[in-house]
């Protein structure tokens, strides 16, 4: 747009433009995530052990034992930017009705007897050497049993779509899927696949993470049992790693819950499977 001419200078030309001359000159600096990176990588840790902890709490400790120099105001930033917030059991006190899709949580104090009545779908980090990929499952309330995942490196509604027709694929419609208010459940394309296979929709309060403990107790386990144990560098090897525990878990891990039996047992009967090391 501007460039050199025999009769306008570059300053004229910049009044006429009603630009700033310095802009010009001026050449972005390349943006370094690696410091974002370890942060959330840290973030990620912290509350997988500690899942009651909220932006404040962690900021604090991210300040006290990891020696990070970071403010209420980015935590807060990076932690809704990879969709987790403290536990919360007191009162919910959001307005329902200021979303579109919103609906009320329908589990509080029903009793849930049998496989396919609750499950529960969710959204995790996954971390990489560089940045982040994201995994989507669906467990089984009664079972614990998970019925279907999916790994993306993009966090959209095609990967909640894509997790929940391969569950019901493969397992038939539950009566009722719960899931948080996150924008991926609160879109037009997961709530009108629901209704298409007339499923009923429950959502934990806004800030209740305890509505949704079935499946955050199993990302603590993922986590914790394998993937921080484990060194991968690509995605193919996140999967593998994935899949491999995700049949242990459904398949080998005894629950206490269910007097150190296994979720697949639960789920449809299967005994125990040993698996070749």
């Amino acid at each position: 747009m501007i460039s050199k001419h025999p009769k306008l200078t570059i300053t004229r030309q910049c009044q006429l433009l009603d630009i700033n001359r310095s802009t010009l000159y001026y050449i972005p600096a390349e943006i370094d995530r690696s410091e974002e990176y370890a942060i959330k990588w840290l973030i990620d840790e912290i509350y997988t052990s500690h899942p009651e902890y909220g932006y404040r709490r962690m900021t604090v400790i991210l300040n006290r034992d990891y020696d990070v120099k970071i403010n209420r105001k980015r935590t807060r930033k990076y932690m809704r930017e990879m969709n987790i917030h403290g536990l919360c059991p007191g009162p919910n006190l959001s307005k329902r009705g200021r979303a579109k899709y919103l609906y009320p949580y329908l589990l509080r104090k029903m009793n849930i007897t049998k496989p396919n009545q609750v499950w529960s779908i969710d959204i995790t980090y996954c971390r990489m050497p560089k940045g982040f990929m994201y995994l989507a499952a669906i467990i089984d309330w009664h079972s614990k049993y998970i019925v279907a995942y999916e790994l993306s490196n993009t966090m959209d509604k095609g990967l909640i779509t894509r997790v929940v027709n391969k569950a019901i694929a493969t397992h038939g419609k539950p009566d009722i899927i719960n899931s948080d208010q996150g924008s991926q459940f609160t879109c037009d394309a997961y709530i009108s696949l629901l209704k298409s296979n007339g499923i009923k929709i429950s959502m934990d309060g806004k800030g209740r993470a305890l509505d949704n403990i079935c499946i955050e107790r199993f990302w603590r386990s993922l986590k914790w049992e394998k993937l921080y144990l484990e060194e991968y560098s690509n995605g193919r090897q996140l999967k593998r790693l994935i899949d491999e525990y995700i049949l242990h878990y459904n398949t080998n891990r005894p629950h206490q819950t269910f007097d150190y039996t296994t979720p697949a047992k639960i789920y449809h009967g299967i005994p125990f499977l040993k698996i070749s090391a």
